[in-house]
């Protein structure tokens, strides 16, 4: 499998291939995360079949023209990689709005159950 160039993570472009290190595809890439201010890479956040996952920085062995490569294998991938959250869902789960619309869900639910 020819991966082309080694790249920098600024110019890794979305839809890139993911393998692990045994060369089994788990996905593509997603988003680059970096620390802004430090300009420093912090990890990749891929879409797999199971959904979105972050891959930490030290976990990424190569990032080359036509896919980056992970430093462990297949059967490793659940206990290497995080789940990734939307972040509009992160950002409203304790609003004011979402602990109202909760209770009133509970107390809808309530009603229901003691008719």
């Amino acid at each position: 499998m020819d991966d082309g160039l080694s790249i920098s993570y600024k110019v890794l472009r979305r839809g890139t291939p993911v393998r692990s290190a045994d060369g089994v595809k788990l996905g593509t890439v997603r988003r680059v995360q970096e620390a802004k201010r430090e300009n420093i890479f912090d990890g990749i956040v891929i879409d797999t079949a199971k959904g979105k996952r972050f891959v930490d920085a030290p976990e990424v062995a190569r990032i080359a023209e036509h896919a980056v490569v992970l430093t462990f294998n297949a059967t490793e991938a659940d206990r290497h990689m995080a789940e990734v959250s939307s972040r509009l869902a992160e950002r409203f789960r304790n609003t004011r709005t979402a602990r109202r619309a909760k209770r009133l869900g509970r107390r809808a639910r309530d009603s229901w159950d003691r008719r």
